[in-house]
């Protein structure tokens, strides 16, 4: 099935760790441990997946704790049961590709209503840890979630050119309660990360369904909005000339248009625009998506780029479940920091989910602003999702 796209860093490490290949590739004699996304790797520090995977510094109100991380060994903490469903559409793929190239996933399960034995076996291939395996069709689907610890959900249909996120609603809404109904049964202590558009909408789904079954955790239920971090870093550091992965926005509010409300005044390193600078790469952060449509032309939308987002949401979900501390990244949760019930704010992840909503914090007048204008707008995507679990049979 196609997939719907749009939507602090730290990919996986390089993977194949006992591959000499692959660390002659990038330059280290075989055997050379580096630090590389917080973890170890036999890749060099400058090859490209290592530069991909740089750690994010860390949110300054959680310093990180004295002393390098052990050399990675397959310990059982490192042991991530990972579900996508979806996975053989545009985002579905290189999502997969991602997750098994971390050495934190220990077990793939895919699925899609099409090519996920394809999939998965061109994935097994792959050497690295994480055993593959695909699943094909809705009675397939709950062996897929048995003994999930996280699903990834990218399922759906795409935007074309002219299609706002809430265009897909009906298409979307439909597949999204009919993959966490599954979830709900089949593995209701799992995290759930909804990439599916319009997530302004699939996240109250998500929930709305997980109630029906008794089986709600707000803690665990997440949107994942990481997408929108991931440009504002990128964007404000080409405009300023720095290193993307020293630069951390949040990013806050919803998952579509005026709903995204970057917070450039609490930019770190702190970075300053005039007025008419920081309207335009708002502007553009929030736009993003529609520019990625636009110039594909009808080809999709923004697969790649997701896909790298979910996959560093994933990470830090893991992460924080194995029990890392500090590990902060913005979501689309069930909320009371405004007077929207789901709202996105930076997270402090741990061991169950959600440890700690951080907030929104201080914000800039113009940010307020941004904030009292989308409220509406996220309230009547919040309400509709909603509404459509509760007119379902």
């Amino acid at each position: 099935s196609p997939d719907v796209a749009e939507t602090p860093r730290e990919l996986g490490s390089g993977g194949a760790g006992s591959s000499a290949a692959l660390a002659r590739q990038g330059g280290a004699e075989p055997g050379g441990l580096v630090q590389c996304g917080g973890r170890w790797s036999h890749l060099s520090a400058d090859s490209s997946f290592a530069r991909l995977s740089a750690p994010r510094p860390p949110q300054p109100c959680f310093p990180p704790s004295p002393g390098l991380p052990a050399p990675l060994s397959a310990a059982a903490s490192n042991n991530a049961k990972v579900a996508v469903l979806g996975a053989s559409g545009g985002i579905g793929q290189p999502l997969s590709l991602l997750l098994k190239n971390s050495p934190l996933v220990s077990r793939l399960t895919l699925y899609d209503i099409a090519h996920t034995p394809g999939v998965a076996a061109d994935l097994s291939h792959i050497e690295t840890r994480a055993t593959v395996k695909g699943y094909l069709g809705p009675e397939q689907l709950p062996d897929c979630l048995k003994g999930c610890d996280v699903v990834v959900i990218p399922a759906g249909v795409p935007r074309k050119p002219g299609m706002t996120r809430d265009d897909l609603f009906n298409t979307n809404a439909t597949i999204v309660a009919t993959l966490t109904a599954a979830c709900a049964q089949h593995c209701p202590e799992a995290m759930i990360c909804i990439i599916s558009n319009p997530v302004n909408s699939t996240i109250p789904i998500t929930a709305e369904v997980f109630k029906k079954h008794g089986v709600y955790n707000p803690n665990k239920i997440f949107g994942v909005t990481t997408l929108d971090i991931v440009r504002a870093n990128a964007f404000v550091a080409e405009l300023k000339d720095l290193d993307p992965a020293r630069v951390n926005v949040p990013v806050i509010g919803g998952h579509a248009g005026k709903t995204i409300i970057p917070l450039i005044s609490q930019c770190t390193p702190k970075v300053e625009f005039p007025q008419d600078q920081l309207t335009t790469l708002t502007g553009r952060i929030q736009e993003a998506g529609t520019e990625v449509v636009k110039a594909k032309a009808g080809a999709g939308s923004a697969t790649l780029s997701m896909a790298y987002a979910g996959a560093r949401f994933v990470f830090s979900l893991v992460d924080a479940m194995n029990g890392k501390e500090g590990v902060v990244e913005c979501s689309f949760v069930k909320s009371q920091e405004t007077d929207c019930p789901y709202f996105s704010t930076p997270l402090l992840l741990g061991k169950k989910g959600i440890e700690k909503n951080l907030g929104i914090g201080k914000v800039s007048p113009f940010e307020e602003k941004m904030i009292a204008e989308a409220i509406p707008e996220l309230k009547a995507s919040i309400k509709k999702g909603e509404e459509f679990v509760k007119s379902m049979k």
